[in-house]
């Protein structure tokens, strides 16, 4: 575990580089003391594909960062932070970034080769 996934406003993916984005929040999440198996992480992006906020430029990412139950509020707070950090280093001039934090309680099921 986690999961982060990145809802965007459509377009984004042509004028950033979304797979260094989630080639990167893959790799500190890989690497955070908190995850113990990092074949878990999983990262992946949404376009949307009609929005409207409240800010321009009218272009978001909102972080969803699912977790599994049982990390501190430091941690959680630690990898929501890390989460922020990596969407504003990769998507500076985006009208608004977001981060929201959820836990996935059981029964959580997976399949994987």
């Amino acid at each position: 575990m986690p999961h982060i996934v990145i809802e965007h406003s459509k377009g984004l993916d042509q004028s950033h580089d979304l797979q260094a984005l989630c080639d990167t929040l893959w790799q500190a999440f890989a690497e955070h003391r908190s995850v113990s198996a990092p074949d878990t992480v999983r990262v992946r992006t949404i376009a949307a594909t009609a929005s409207r906020i409240g800010v321009e430029p009218q272009t978001f990412a909102a972080a969803t960062l699912l977790l599994l139950p049982g990390r501190d509020e430091d941690t959680r707070t630690e990898l929501a932070q890390m989460t922020l950090d990596a969407l504003q280093t990769a998507l500076p001039d985006v009208g608004s970034l977001t981060v929201r934090l959820d836990d996935l309680n059981p029964p959580y099921l997976k399949r994987m080769l």
